[in-house]
């Protein structure tokens, strides 16, 4: 019986210095382990790919151009109004610019050309007499 004994005491002996070997060797490996570091890196690019995107940054400005090209604006945003869509006089200038952009060299060229100069600045306030 003593024998049944030896072994029965010694078995859970194994086992206790079995599970104590594997703690070790799991916690040596969990600080080793680098594979971490792709899926941050993946949920940085998804966290970025959700977030909208940067917005463009706006610039005032003055300008000056003649009182009937002026008035253009208003009958363009008239004309808007009459189609259903209510523009502001900023997006008249920029949907402009889009066209003129879309122009050749050659049909810029006619079209700035046509153009009358004018004194860039502004007017005095006290007009010399």
């Amino acid at each position: 019986m003593t024998t049944k004994k030896t072994a029965a005491t010694s078995a859970p002996v194994k086992k206790a210095a079995a599970k104590k070997a594997v703690v070790p060797a799991k916690a040596a490996v969990k600080p080793a382990a680098k594979p971490s570091a792709r899926p941050k890196a993946a949920a940085v690019i998804k966290q970025a790919e959700k977030k909208p995107k940067s917005k463009v940054k706006v610039v005032r400005d003055s300008f000056t151009m003649p009182q009937n090209e002026y008035q253009k604006i208003s009958e363009i945003k008239e004309a808007c109004l009459e189609a259903g869509l209510q523009v502001k006089k900023s997006e008249v200038l920029r949907a402009g610019l889009k066209a003129l952009v879309a122009l050749s060299p050659a049909q810029l060229k006619r079209a700035l050309a046509g153009l009358e100069k004018i004194k860039t600045g502004r007017p005095n306030k006290h007009p010399a007499k």
